[in-house]
């Protein structure tokens, strides 16, 4: 077979900075190319953590002016992951996030900032970088979305182009005066190039120039061709369902391994299941809960968002207390829920205890020690945590949307009766059938023999990104012979 070389461009990669899924995605997906014979290098803006994370580096490029100021093109390894990094200290030196400023609002030349990595990751593509002339450019999210304009603009001869959606929610709009600073050509503001009911759509652009689609899981490519979850863009996706394809998501294994966990108290598998208690005992002592090896333990590890449903679980909250069970939550976002959860740990001691904040440790520990974890989103492209709480034994109660319906097998009867069951699915998305899905879970919980049953198969699913980047492969593949043909 011989080796494809793939440009992944993305505005975050784990373990060198991560705001969301996006990073674990970017961050583990190369090494499972690898063994399909794919050769990836990440293009990523060379923000503070990303810099002092580089050892030995090569300039690759240099820039006289790139939006604003010159600015270096560097080739390093960190983390194992090969990396083109952007030095460009007027656009990515800053002391906030990648996105937001310290703050919280969104970077005033945020367009400048990811035009400039779509613009280097076309020049990569077309030769740019001597010895590194990728087949196919991927582009991840809005913040990469210039990338395929950028190449579809430049004509003649050039790589194949993917754009793939993790959140079509976050699109990367701009005010049609961003058009003449991009340096592309006076007609791709156009329908049918990067203009958006009257703005500059990046996300909008990739879609409408990219020669492949693809989403995070089948059942999140089926929904976004719908009003209710295209988000605007449901029209242009419709167009183009003929290259829109949906891949679900993996997890990286090596990191998400409960027999070789070094965060948690007690590593376990499946056959070790006795265990786990030691973890779910350390949890509740870290949340100040009584330590009652019986009482149903839920989890939670998300953004605090309308989008994950944590106002449905706020409404719902007595249910859980009615049925006996305790509740621990890690995330930050919506002030209103902070407080609200806030709120509730107060009123509910010794049943609600909650942690603001992201704590890799702490998200360890949760899918380790919980008894079930929670999962109510309005949408969900993929989701990552309900696919780590398979791999530890953490029952995952998911709404029936995106990726979650496609990673959980709900435990009907017949799921039941066939020895199949992986989880708790509710639908619709609503206050009462979250409700009845706590008091689905709490009565499963009474059986233990059952639930052990159901926690080994769970642990059985392949939630690794094997078959994934088999899928990945081919669709670059077919795509790069027909670049070339």
């Amino acid at each position: 077979m011989s080796e494809l070389k793939l440009l992944s461009v993305v505005s975050e990669v784990y373990p060198l900075v991560k705001t969301g899924g996006l990073a674990d995605v970017a961050g583990a997906l190369p090494a499972a190319l690898k063994a399909q014979g794919v050769a990836v290098r990440t293009l990523v803006p060379g923000y503070p953590a990303v810099m002092a994370a580089l050892g030995a580096r090569e300039e690759a490029f240099y820039f006289d002016h790139l939006f604003g100021a010159p600015a270096r093109l560097y080739a390093a390894t960190a983390a194992g992951l090969d990396l083109f990094v952007i030095d460009a200290p007027h656009l990515y030196n800053r002391p906030g996030g990648p996105y937001t400023g310290t703050d919280g609002r969104d970077y005033a030349d945020n367009a400048q900032r990811f035009a400039a990595l779509g613009a280097v990751a076309s020049g990569i593509g077309l030769g740019l970088v001597q010895g590194f002339v990728p087949d196919v450019v991927h582009a991840h999210d809005w913040q990469a979305g210039l990338a395929p304009a950028y190449l579809h603009y430049a004509g003649g001869r050039r790589p194949g182009t993917v754009m793939s959606i993790h959140n079509i929610a976050f699109q990367g709009q701009f005010p049609a005066s961003v058009a003449p600073l991009l340096g592309l050509p006076a007609h791709a503001f156009s329908v049918g190039g990067i203009e958006y009911y009257g703005t500059v759509g990046y996300l909008k652009a990739g879609l409408q120039l990219a020669d492949r689609i693809t989403t995070v899981s089948p059942g999140y490519a089926a929904e976004i061709l719908q009003p209710e979850a295209g988000m605007g863009l449901e029209g242009l996706l419709n167009q183009r369902r003929g290259v829109l394809s949906g891949i679900l998501n993996g997890l990286d294994a090596a990191a998400w391994d409960p027999a070789a966990d070094a965060l948690l108290p007690s590593p376990f598998d499946a056959k070790r299941l006795d265990a786990r208690a030691a973890n779910k005992a350390a949890l509740q002592a870290r949340f100040g809960l009584p330590q009652e090896p019986d009482t149903l333990l839920f989890g939670v590890v998300s953004r605090l968002s309308w989008q994950k449903g944590l106002d449905l679980l706020m409404d719902g909250l007595g249910t859980l207390i009615d049925i006996g069970a305790q509740l621990v939550v890690l995330g930050s976002g919506d002030p209103l829920l902070t407080e609200r959860y806030a709120g509730s740990a107060r009123v509910n001691p010794g049943r609600v205890g909650v942690q603001f904040g992201y704590d890799e440790e702490l998200a360890h520990l949760i899918q380790a020690g919980s008894d079930a974890l929670l999962v109510p989103s309005r949408f969900e492209p993929c989701g990552l945590t309900q696919l780590a709480a398979l791999r530890y034994g953490a029952l995952p109660v998911v709404a029936r949307v995106g990726g979650l319906a496609d990673t959980v097998i709900d435990v009907n009867e017949m799921a039941r009766a066939s020895g199949v069951g992986t989880g708790v699915q509710f639908s619709p998305v609503t206050v009462p059938a979250l409700q009845n899905a706590l008091a689905r879970t709490h009565a499963l919980w009474q059986d233990k023999t059952l639930w052990r049953t159901l926690q080994r198969n769970a642990m059985a699913t392949d939630v690794s990104w094997d078959r994934a980047a088999r899928a990945y492969a081919e669709l670059f593949r077919n795509l790069a012979r027909e670049r070339t043909a």
